[in-house]
């Protein structure tokens, strides 16, 4: 199942995958899904489609932008 919200795709990559999100993981994420023409980002798109892509940048910038209190 690919996760259709913030929360549920956070759970996946950090309980299922065991990936800490972090701010500079996240940020070397956004690195990798910016550049449309990275193998992997193209890749990406072509398993996922390009209306999770911009979710999934969303989410991605939403962990690199948020301050830990």
């Amino acid at each position: 199942m690919i996760p259709q919200d913030f929360e549920d795709w956070k759970d996946c990559i950090e309980r299922r995958c065991r990936i800490r999100l972090t701010a500079a993981f996240a940020r070397e994420r956004l690195e990798v899904y910016n550049n449309l023409s990275h193998s992997e980002t193209r890749q990406f798109i072509k398993l996922y489609g390009e209306e999770h892509h911009r979710r999934v940048v969303s989410w991605f910038t939403r962990i690199a932008t948020e301050r830990v209190l």
